[in-house]
């Protein structure tokens, strides 16, 4: 019996290293990407609701590249556009963006990298294909 629980023992500690070693805490750069891809989708949501108030459809287009300089401009504008604050969906959104803006500026300054500085691009973006479902 001793023997079997040792082994058991033993076992349950490599699995946990290996679980801990699997886990490592995101970065910067996977952060800003997450987050900029999550507030893109939620805008799309947002555009294409049914319970979409009329002023969503005038809001400027959102579509986020974190390679792009431009984006930087971009989320500004957005944070800062005058309309739909009284839709709460638009204001998440907003808060969202606000926080990306944050986070790309101050904290992961450093660790980003533009490969581009083509603004029309965020304008018209240039999207895979959909697949289909």
């Amino acid at each position: 019996k001793l023997p079997t629980m040792k082994m058991l023992l033993s076992l349950i500690a490599l699995l946990s290293a290996a679980l801990l070693a699997n886990t490592a805490p995101p970065t910067c750069y996977s952060r800003v990407l997450s987050l900029s891809k999550e507030i893109t989708e939620s805008f799309k949501e947002l555009q294409t609701s049914k319970a979409v108030d009329s002023c969503v459809v005038m809001m400027p287009r959102l579509y986020l590249d974190i390679h792009n300089y431009c984006v930087l401009a971009k989320l500004r504008d957005f944070v800062a556009y005058p309309t739909c604050d009284r839709v709460l969906e638009v204001n998440e959104l907003k808060e969202k963006a606000r926080s990306l803006y944050t986070i790309m500026i101050s904290y992961c300054r450093r660790d980003l990298v533009f490969l581009t500085d083509d603004c029309n691009a965020l304008e018209n973006p240039i999207l895979p294909p959909i697949e289909p479902s």
